[in-house]
This record gives structure tokens, C-alpha cells and sequence, in this order.
């Protein structure tokens, strides 16, 4: 029996980075953009807001560009305040490494199953049937997978540990990490 499960984002994540005023670790996307031009250079940054106590800080997205180097669609993109444009910068690993900031995704993802439910996972193991469930991701949401089953099938994080131990669930992928890419586990009786 082949099931569907897809890892989809329900908002933005939160940004993990110190702030410098109230010690707080977690920013949230302001919707906004500040742009300078000197000359024919741009500088670009995001603003974002401190959770606790909402000063804003800058993650930079252009420094020192040369304005013929920025395409249309992202200058106009960077002046409308687009939200697409918010979204896509913030998945950004190259904004990541400029930054040195991680995203919290926390709360900020939900599973939508096709099959797989917890009634499925009784019937197989009643009908001593094997059940494997293909994941895919939404967005490069890491997830830890045992937490990840666990949600889906509506157990305990220690059964589905023992699951794992005991040979029950198996996956070419390693089950007791995190993961971000599209995978598939069988669940045999």
C-alpha cells in the first residue's frame, strides 16, 4: 500500500539571530524592503523585527551591486516590497552564508496526507500488510523524521523509535536525524 505525504510550509519561518537590544533570538519578516542607491551602486537589505520587542535589523540582499547588474524583476520586486520576493530571499542559503542567520521553522509547517492515516497504519499491521509512504517537501523545511511519523500516524515519538529498532520501519534514509528532501519509508508488520 503506497501513501502520499507532503511537508508543506504555512508561513514564513522565523529568523534565529541575537538582538542587540533586548537579548530576544527570534525575528520575523517586516513585509519590507530599504533600498539605497549611491551613484550607480545599490544596497539592499529585508527589514526584520525582533519578536520581543520589535527593533528592527537588516539582513543585506544587494551590497555594492552595480545597478545594470540587478534584474528588472528583482529591482521591482525590492521597491513594490513583494512578498514572493520576501519568501524566495528568506530560503536563500547564499542570504543565509551573507548573514550568518538560521530559520526556525517551528510551528511553520503542517503535514496534508493522502492515505496514511493512523487507521491505515492499524489495518496494515493488523492485515500484516507492508506500508510504505512517500514524503515530499513543500520547501527546504527541515524536519526531524521520527517526529515527522510520529505526527502522521498519530503515535508517540518513542513508539516510532522502537518501530525503528526493532526493524519495523525502514528508509534509505537515516531516520533519527533531520531531513529536508523528499523521501519514502516502509512500515513492515
Amino acid at each position: 500500500m503506497l501513501n502520499t505525504w507532503f511537508v508543506m510550509p504555512t508561513r514564513l519561518p522565523l529568523v534565529v539571530r541575537r538582538c542587540h537590544v533586548c537579548g530576544g533570538e527570534r525575528f520575523t519578516a517586516s513585509g519590507k524592503f530599504r533600498v539605497n542607491a549611491h551613484h550607480k551602486v545599490l544596497d539592499a537589505w529585508m527589514l526584520l523585527l525582533c519578536t520581543r520587542c520589535d527593533d528592527t535589523v537588516k539582513l543585506t540582499v544587494l551590497e555594492r551591486v552595480s545597478v545594470r547588474y540587478v534584474g528588472a524583476q528583482l529591482l521591482d520586486g525590492l521597491y513594490e516590497n513583494s512578498p514572493a520576493l520576501i519568501g524566495a530571499l528568506l530560503l536563500d542559503p547564499a542570504v543565509h552564508n551573507r548573514n550568518r542567520i538560521a530559520l526556525d521553522w517551528e510551528g511553520a509547517w503542517d503535514l496534508e496526507q493522502s492515505g496514511a492515516r493512523p487507521q491505515d497504519l492499524v489495518r496494515a499491521l493488523r492485515d500484516e500488510q507492508a506500508l510504505e509512504v512517500a514524503v515530499h517537501f513543500g520547501a527546504v523545511i527541515p524536519v526531524r523524521v521520527v517526529n515527522l511519523i510520529a505526527q502522521g500516524f498519530g503515535l508517540s515519538r518513542g513508539e516510532v523509535k522502537r518501530l525503528v529498532t526493532g526493524g519495523n520501519l525502514v528508509s534509505a534514509v537515516r531516520l533519527g536525524g533531520r531531513i529536508a528532501s523528499d523521501f519514502t519509508f516502509t512500515l513492515k508488520p
